[in-house]
């Protein structure tokens, strides 16, 4: 099984050599059509961003420029914020097959909720002469964002895209990264842009003027089926390019829950904890016991370089193709690969025995329920009750408590998620299967987006692994240490249960009458069994 234990041992410029975008054959038509091509790229700081950047680098090495719109951030500029991503673990094989991995890239200071995308004249000049092709990737995706935080990127950013793509003298394809779960309204979800009841620009109007308080206060009213301001933000994106996008050659990409990578440029590479990380994290420290959902319901779980290698071959299609109308691709493995929310409770816990996180706060226990009753006890009293109890100890030994803040932080963030969790949809994929005819055996295995070839054991395990390497920063080299340390808390467990155990039973059959008299009775029943067995029974 491939997992991380095992790429650290190999020699990693073998290991670079193997994969695709370092062989020495002749290009193929996707590296063919990228030689030169100028690219602008919105949320290249993002996960799905970075991903498509550094297979562009390495798969892509004869790439012309690439421009990414960068906000300066934390007292570091649009360059230094560059430089670090392009210093991190990601692009580790792209320094290795090329030195001069960097020369293609171009940070542009911008801001998307800034008038025309906080770039300078100069800058936006730049763009519109030498960029051939847009990738939009950047977006709000935090589901519980204010209506108007989520309108002013997710909507007026996209028209702002629009307007610099009308002044681009060059450009041959737009790319914009959506989401699959647009539509969530809807069981069956093809692949075309579904109408909104109002049209995009009489609620945009209508909002402008509103404050904040008012809006919100509407929310529900305007979201109508749809479960957040995400999902919401993101369909009427769709519907504006739709309504007013129609001389650029167009694509528009649906992924669904993007989690860690499948194969490229290491598998189980992840950089945050949006979505199923924190999830994985929560359960490997024992923190998370319990969420809503059903077993049997599909977990649209997408690998990140599943999701980047579709765009960059959306981008070529859509280039050499010139269709008339957007291409929409609902990028999802569903229907494709199936996987479960049970899948993933049944494979999860036993790969946290066999691989531990350090310093785990309890054994990892957790369970998907659709019960609400059921949830809300199990919830209180084998998530928040040990929390309360962790925390006076912390209390008693002087240090400062922490577990119920965690606890909170993490019901919460749970919490935006039982939509998802508790439902599942049907997504059509004939566009994806159609870009997939158009690519040649050597593309379609350097910029590999069959997700049936995915073993969701394996990928899981790699998931596991990469948390603990890539986000928590611990040593593999001291999983041994983990291990002992996992034995030693199940002990500690053991012992503490049958403590309570005791204990409780000891003071409902002193203190409570019925108790007692079950107690005795149950002594009777086990003295009559012992007496009527041959040997025991009295001469």
């Amino acid at each position: 099984m491939a997992c991380l234990e095992e790429t650290t041992l190999v020699d990693q410029t073998s290991l670079s050599q193997s994969l695709p975008g370092n062989s020495h054959h002749e290009a193929t038509p996707i590296q063919k059509w990228f030689t030169g091509q100028n690219l602008f790229i919105t949320g290249g700081t993002g996960f799905i961003g970075k991903v498509i950047i550094e297979k562009l680098l390495r798969s892509c090495p004869d790439i012309g420029k690439i421009y990414m719109l960068v906000r300066p951030k934390r007292g570091q500029g649009p360059q230094e914020r560059v430089d670090e991503i392009l210093d991190s673990e990601l692009f580790k094989l792209c320094k290795q097959s090329n030195p001069n991995y960097r020369e293609p890239i171009h940070p542009i200071s911008g801001d998307m909720t800034e008038p025309n995308l906080g770039m300078t004249a100069e800058d936006r000049e730049l763009i519109t002469k030498d960029c051939t092709i847009v990738i939009h990737s950047a977006a709000t995706v935090r589901f519980n964002d204010k209506l108007k935080i989520s309108l002013h990127i997710n909507v007026l950013g996209v028209q702002k895209i629009m307007t610099l793509c009308n002044e681009m003298t060059n450009l041959q394809a737009l790319v914009h990264v959506s989401t699959a779960y647009a539509n969530c309204d809807k069981p069956h979800i093809r692949e075309s842009i579904y109408p909104q009841n109002q049209h995009p620009r009489k609620i945009l109007d209508t909002l402008e003027w509103m404050d904040e308080d008012l809006v919100e206060a509407l929310v529900p009213k305007i979201l109508g089926d749809l479960p957040n301001s995400y999902t919401y933000t993101k369909a009427m994106a769709e519907n504006l390019l739709l309504e007013e996008f129609k001389s650029i050659p167009l694509a528009i990409v649906r992924p669904s829950i993007v989690g860690a990578s499948w194969k490229e440029p290491v598998p189980g590479w992840v950089d945050n904890y949006n979505g199923p990380t924190g999830i994985l994290t929560a359960v490997g420290k024992g923190f998370l016991r319990v969420m809503k959902g059903s077993e049997s319901a599909t977990a649209d779980l997408l690998p990140v370089d599943v999701a980047a290698n579709m765009i960059i071959s959306a981008c070529w299609a859509t280039a050499t193709d010139r269709p008339k109308n957007a291409v929409v691709y609902n990028c999802t493995t569903g229907q494709i690969n199936r996987l479960t929310w049970g899948d993933i409770e049944r494979c999860i816990l036993p790969l946290y025995h066999k691989h531990p996180l350090e310093n785990i706060v309890r054994i990892p226990k957790a369970k998907f329920t659709s019960n609400k009753l059921w949830h809300d006890l199990k919830s209180f009293f084998d998530q928040q009750l040990p929390a309360y109890f962790l925390d006076f100890c912390m209390w008693l030994t002087g240090r400062r408590p922490m577990f119920v803040k965690i606890c909170d932080r993490i019901t919460n963030s749970v919490g935006v998620l039982d939509f998802f969790t508790s439902n599942q949809w049907e997504f059509s994929n004939e566009n994806v299967y159609v870009l997939m005819k158009k690519m040649t055996e050597r593309d379609l295995e350097m910029f590999d987006f069959d997700v049936r070839k995915i073993d969701w054991s394996e990928y899981l395990e790699d998931y596991v692994l990469g948390t603990k390497t890539f986000m928590l920063k611990e040593d593999m080299s001291k999983i041994a240490l983990a291990r002992a340390a996992f034995k030693r808390l199940k002990r500690w467990n053991r012992v503490i249960k049958l403590a309570v155990c005791v204990l409780l039973w000891r003071l409902l059959v002193h203190r409570v009458k019925i108790f007692r008299s079950m107690w005795y009775f149950i002594l009777q029943l086990a003295l009559k069994f012992i007496n009527n067995i041959p040997g025991f029974a009295k001469s």
